[in-house]
């Protein structure tokens, strides 16, 4: 599917380049991120600390993309705790693409203060050092962790439920403080809430590793596929490059109605996990059926039960329109993780 007005945005780009800051650069999105932007020949500053970005990650960008595109990008390595850090990032900058975090419910479950202090401290750094910059478009990463118990499907921006997790705590308090900041001081900011994102360079490793890359490793390594409850949760998944896509159109937009606003990113359709186990089944197959069972386990504490993004917000105000559906994704997924994944 093409989206005509993400194609006028990225001509206009690559006519006249811009100065970004990525925070988080070296993880899944913003590598994802950095990559798009030197491929639009943007100047491109990143920002990460190395604690779950990799510089592989970096290291792979660069093969990707031309040595002239690579020499618009400086590497910092930083943590967004440090103000100062975070002042030096902004200065000269025009879009902030914010996707530092710890992005993980589990983690947050177990080191609420560690998630507070990344999550809501590093966020409020951010924020003063592109106000004081004078950025000019603060865009941020949220998530749909933030509709917590609230069981109305699908989920619309305006109505959320109590938070279930830390994470979804520290996630609700970035939007609170962008609204603020919008009020008191008049800084333009634009949250994104990501409904679980997968593609290419999402870290398969690791005990909070999520549910995507982790089985497609686990099928290509010959070991058993978990599924936390039974089965039936389900949720909306997004790909790589329609997240990629939401945040150029948020950095970028001129409608004054579209601004300081929450966008819901998605695809806007729902897959059960027991669904979902057969969607990556067949594509590791080539379209054919296997005999694979998952392992069914207990369901995660902090998890919530169903998930559906209601993308009409985003579709009318942004234009954003989503490129990838799941079968195409995990298509393009696969053959990173099969060079990737020993």
């Amino acid at each position: 599917m093409a989206n005509t007005n993400y194609g006028r945005v990225q001509a206009e780009l690559k006519a006249a380049p811009q100065r970004w800051l990525v925070t988080g650069v070296a993880g899944f999105i913003g590598s994802n991120l950095l990559e798009a932007l030197l491929s639009l020949d943007q100047h491109v500053v990143g920002l990460d600390n190395l604690s779950t970005g990799y510089s592989k990650n970096l290291d792979e960008v660069r093969e990707l993309v031309t040595p002239a595109q690579w020499g618009r990008f400086q590497f910092i390595k930083g943590d967004i705790s440090e103000p100062i850090t975070c002042q030096r990032v902004c200065s000269g900058a025009t879009y902030v693409l914010h996707q530092a975090a710890l992005g993980s419910v589990p983690a947050s479950m177990a080191d609420p203060a560690g998630a507070h202090w990344n999550n809501v401290t590093g966020f409020l750094n951010m924020l003063l050092a592109a106000r004081d910059a004078k950025v000019k478009r603060f865009v941020y990463a949220s998530s749909s962790a933030v509709y917590g118990d609230d069981q109305q499907l699908p989920k619309i921006e305006e109505k959320i439920g109590n938070p279930l997790s830390p994470y979804a705590a520290t996630k609700l308090m970035d939007e609170v403080y962008a609204d603020v900041f919008a009020r008191a001081y008049g800084f333009a900011s634009i949250g994104l809430r990501y409904f679980n994102v997968f593609g290419q360079r999402q870290d398969p490793e690791g005990s909070y590793a999520a549910v995507i890359p982790k089985w497609i490793a686990a099928f290509l390594k010959g070991e058993p596929v978990y599924i936390n409850g039974d089965g039936e949760t389900t949720r909306d998944f997004c790909y790589i490059a329609n997240v990629v896509q939401s945040n150029l159109l948020a950095a970028t937009v001129n409608r004054p109605e579209a601004i300081n606003q929450i966008y819901n990113i998605a695809l806007g359709e729902r897959t059960t996990l027991n669904e979902l186990f057969a969607i990556v089944s067949r594509a590791l197959r080539g379209g054919k059926s296997a005999d694979e069972k998952p392992q069914y386990r207990d369901f995660r504490p902090g998890d919530i039960r169903h998930s559906l993004a209601d993308i009409s917000k985003a579709t009318k105000l942004l234009a954003y329109s989503p490129t990838h559906r799941i079968d195409r994704g995990l298509e393009l997924s696969l053959e990173w993780y099969r060079r990737n994944v020993v």
